[in-house]
């Protein structure tokens, strides 16, 4: 169970700092907040979805 948990949250934070670091170069999923003053909210998504990335990493590491 522990496991699931781990490699869900895993998959979760890829798919998030994906699409953040998508939006920041490309404008695809959120383009209507792409703009030049918004694009420190994709800066903060991507850092806080490579914290999530490593935390659960981490995580998976310790219950194996």
């Amino acid at each position: 169970m522990e496991k699931k948990l781990c490699l869900g949250s895993l998959i979760g934070s890829i798919l998030m700092t994906l699409l953040f670091i998508l939006d920041l170069f490309v404008g695809f999923p959120f383009s209507s907040a792409s703009d030049s003053p918004f694009t420190w909210v994709d800066i903060a998504g991507a850092v806080a979805g490579g914290i999530l990335i490593y935390l659960a990493f981490d995580a998976y590491k310790e219950v194996k």
